[in-house]
């Protein structure tokens, strides 16, 4: 974790327990700090798994048998290791990651298919099995943490710990929802991002699990970029313990599947807020709201689109209205866009309408957004009834003396 903390950090929230989940945290040594940087939580016989995960064509072993895993739905035990992604490391990183599921199913007596790796940190360097296998004999032998202590250990650029909670009526029965996740940089998820870590106590078939978390990540972490770079090593990944006994959550028919998928939907949401919050360098939050697209995935592209664009990210962290950067990032989607259809605004006042400047438009208020912490850009295409939101954040000096420095 970096000392300098984003102006955008919130505070870590207090999470409630999950039962049958139970958390742990110890120091491998995978970097020279002076902190713990592996992450190992049980999980209760019974927990079901669903996950999604990066398409980055070089991503890393542990992604790959992540993939390959949660098809079997069921899950033992996570671990996180904090300071080396171990991609791009061939056959060196597929074993130390077959070595770490098989030390911990060993200790479970499960199968290693139902233990889940994930690593963060720098490509093209092997995991060394020996720091790893040391981390996990410690994490065994450790006392367990709380959330807050988790969070911290699976960040690497990050400059705060990241969580949020919800709750749901399911059958009758109050279900808890925990989660955390860490990302600052090589944010630009291509349908999951960073590392994401989510804990019901919920009961609910895997497969339902996996379309609630495969529906949520389109309207929440594929809606989110910091840079544009797809990392190698995204993964979000929701355990279910069915400890909350409510009746097995089968379909979208069963009592109170709306109401998980919302509260899971609303975790999601503020995971990925917060890691646009603690983007590299970011000093401002941009929410980019597309309306009139020809449809909502259309509209996500265009807003994607704005958030990647390097001069719109200059304009505002330079508080400059410079709206015609809009004009362009629109254009250069790939979209159904029309020019002269075309309205952009800052904070709710509209700069042009329809294809042409305002003519009794006043940049004062505009200006005076600007210069607050969270700016929203919207856009109407003026051509059907699509629509998204996207968040990012500004690009600074920041971002590039951390990524300059980054490997040193």
């Amino acid at each position: 974790m970096s000392d300098a903390v984003s102006p955008l950090a919130v505070p870590f929230p207090p999470l409630p327990a999950i039962a049958g989940v139970t958390p742990r945290v110890a120091r491998a040594g995978y970097k020279d700090w002076g902190r713990c940087d592996l992450t190992y939580v049980e999980l209760a016989e019974g927990t079901v798994v669903a996950g999604v995960f990066t398409r980055n064509v070089c991503c890393s072993s542990e992604v790959e048998l992540g993939r390959q895993n949660v098809a079997q739905g069921q899950a033992r035990a996570l671990v996180v290791n904090a300071g080396n992604s171990n991609a791009f490391t061939g056959y060196r990183g597929r074993e130390a990651v077959e070595a770490i599921m098989a030390q911990v199913s060993a200790h479970l007596a499960c199968p290693a298919e139902q233990v889940f790796v994930s690593s963060t940190g720098v490509i093209g360097v092997p995991l060394p099995k020996d720091k790893a296998r040391a981390g996990i004999e410690a994490a065994l032998l450790a006392e367990p943490c709380n959330w807050e202590d988790a969070a911290q250990t699976i960040g690497t650029t990050d400059t705060f710990a990241k969580g949020a909670t919800a709750t749901a009526m399911v059958g009758g029965v109050k279900v808890t929802l925990s989660a955390i996740i860490k990302g600052s940089g090589m944010i630009a998820p291509d349908m999951a991002t960073m590392l994401g870590y989510i804990f019901t106590d919920a009961a609910v078939d895997p497969a339902i699990l996996q379309q609630c978390l495969s529906q949520a990540n389109l309207r929440t972490f594929s809606c989110i970029t910091v840079d544009s770079d797809t990392s190698t090593s995204d993964t979000v990944l929701a355990f279910a313990t069915g400890k909350a006994g409510n009746p097995v959550l089968a379909s979208f028919d069963s009592a109170g599947a709306d109401a998980f998928a919302a509260a899971l939907e609303q975790v999601c949401r503020e995971l990925a807020h917060l890691v646009v919050k603690d983007g590299e360098g970011a000093q401002k939050f941009i929410a980019v709201s597309v309306t009139g697209a020809v449809s909502d995935e259309s509209a996500r592209k265009v807003g994607l689109a704005i958030a990647n664009s390097p001069l719109v990210k200059t304009a505002i962290a330079g508080e400059d209205a410079n709206w015609g950067r809009v004009v362009m990032a629109v254009g250069k989607a790939g979209e159904p866009a029309d020019r002269d259809r075309l309205s952009i605004g800052f904070g709710g006042t509209w700069a042009a309408r329809e294809g042409q400047p305002l003519a009794d438009y006043d940049e004062a208020p505009v200006a005076a957004h600007l210069r607050g912490r969270e700016i929203s850009i919207e856009v109407d295409l003026g051509l059907g009834e699509g629509r998204a939101t996207v968040w990012t954040c500004d690009l600074t000096h920041g971002y590039i003396s951390i990524n300059a420095d980054y490997r040193s």
